[in-house]
């Protein structure tokens, strides 16, 4: 379904190669470098809405507060009304999870900015399960911390419920209700799910927090990280599975089930 033309469309890109098939469609591609603030302004040059992505780059020892207060200060610049933000079901000041804390910092930012704003409160990302599960896949063995319900979300869901909204200006001021999937579902139920799938058994295993760097061979930092996702869900944080996102998308959000039948050999 086509919300708006592609001449009215405009994407900041770091490399503006990488998108040349959008470019192809009428969009207008223009660099921009969440770490290099001065060339957003040109970027978003024209914007009445503009959809920050949540930037990582504190995976790789960087600052997303920094990179989405640049993100910020020019929207203002160019006089765009509204941002809508890709933030986090659980964001919240005091979360376990550490990424939560960034999207609590930021939409706070947004409250304090001066702009209308709307944060997509998006359920965990299915794709991050599939990633997580991918050598017990192989192994037949999903080894994890005792974990908790996650109400996992498609990407391509997501992504169409981000189209629909910043379509319809004002539709959401502030938080969005949780954007989840139908069902709240723990690594057990998602090993049992890929053996039914995959026609071949998938055992989940839990372990104690301290082994986690050991047993998934990672270095401590990464194991700290990941094992704040294991205290959020074993706190309820990515529980709730809300019909926000079934009403929005005006159909059933794809499931885990469904996703692993497209992804799995």
């Amino acid at each position: 379904m086509t919300r708006v033309s592609a001449d009215q469309v405009g994407v900041s890109v770091r490399d503006p190669q990488k998108a040349d098939d959008l470019a192809a469609l009428g969009v207008r591609v223009r660099q921009g470098d969440f770490s290099d603030p001065a060339s957003l302004s040109h970027a978003f040059e024209g914007a009445t809405q503009i959809l920050l992505v949540s930037s990582n780059a504190r995976a790789h020892g960087g600052d997303p507060l920094a990179q989405h207060a640049a993100v910020i200060d020019a929207a203002r610049t160019v006089g765009a009304g509204r941002i809508v933000y890709t933030s986090q079901m659980a964001a919240s000041p005091t979360s376990a999870f550490g990424p939560a804390l960034d999207h609590a910092a930021t939409e706070k930012m947004l409250a304090e900015s001066g702009l209308a704003w709307t944060a997509l409160r998006n359920g965990f990302y299915a794709s991050s399960a599939l990633d997580m599960m991918e050598k017990a896949f192989k192994t037949g063995v999903m080894p994890t911390p005792v974990d908790g319900k996650i109400a996992w979300a498609a990407h391509a869901d997501l992504g169409e419920a981000a189209a629909i909204i910043l379509a319809s200006e004002g539709q959401y001021d502030g938080p969005t209700p949780p954007l989840t999937g139908p069902q709240a579902l723990d690594f057990g139920d998602l090993a049992a799910i890929a053996s039914e799938v995959l026609g071949r058994s998938i055992r989940h295993e839990t372990f104690p927090d301290d082994e986690l760097a050991a047993k998934l061979g990672v270095p401590a930092g990464a194991a700290k990280f990941m094992l704040g996702m294991y205290l959020a869900s074993r706190a309820g944080e990515f529980a709730p599975a809300d019909p926000t996102l079934e009403g929005l998308l005006e159909r059933a959000p794809m499931t885990m089930r469904e996703l692993m039948a497209q992804n799995l050999p």
